[in-house]
């Protein structure tokens, strides 16, 4: 079978891209080593940003609405994730015990499941024992309006005074939340 060469040209630029994209990783893996103190944490580290924190009211898994402005005066971790989602998955444990080791300092994580059913979600949220506020997003408000990002996880943090000051694209570990984090609560 021969095969056009069209497709031949098509199949070497997609090759050609992914390995120009795995070359940018790389350096960007290099040029971030020196930022995490352990060769092996891979997480992402955060952008330090400037931006007022968005409106955003969804509801629970009980059904109840909250809106983000409820926690003003409170350092909130805004973590948006899916259930199906394997880099939210090995997060969570890392944001339930950096939640409660800081919610005595004003300290909140709001996860926003972006829309798997409300039965999925409370299955994983039991499977994880979570215990930080978890609201349902059935209509991508928090990913497509609020925050606009279409990547999983993302996590944005938010100051006492409203203001979105880091954003993590990406998983978050725990050496990285003591790090990026912890300064900011301390404020």
């Amino acid at each position: 079978m021969k095969i056009p060469r069209s497709a031949v040209s098509l199949m070497i630029t997609v090759l050609g891209m992914v390995a120009l994209a795995g070359a940018v990783w790389g350096l960007i893996l290099e040029t971030e080593a020196g930022s995490a103190t352990e060769a092996t944490d891979f997480s992402s580290i955060p952008a330090n940003v400037r931006f007022d924190a968005p409106e955003l009211t969804l509801n629970d898994l009980n059904g109840v609405p909250h809106s983000l402005s409820d926690y003003r005066g409170r350092i909130v971790l805004v973590n948006l994730w899916a259930t199906w989602c394997p880099p939210c998955a090995a997060e969570m444990p890392s944001l339930q015990q950096f939640y409660e080791q800081h919610r005595q300092e004003g300290f909140v994580v709001v996860a926003v499941e972006d829309g798997d059913p409300t039965a999925q979600v409370a299955a994983f949220v039991d499977r994880y024992h979570l215990t930080f506020p978890v609201w349902i997003d059935p209509t991508y408000e928090a990913t497509s309006r609020a925050f606009k990002t279409p990547s999983l996880p993302s996590s944005f943090v938010i100051d006492r005074g409203g203001t979105v000051r880091l954003m993590w694209l990406g998983a978050i570990s725990a050496v990285n939340l003591e790090k990026y984090l912890t300064p900011l609560i301390k404020e």
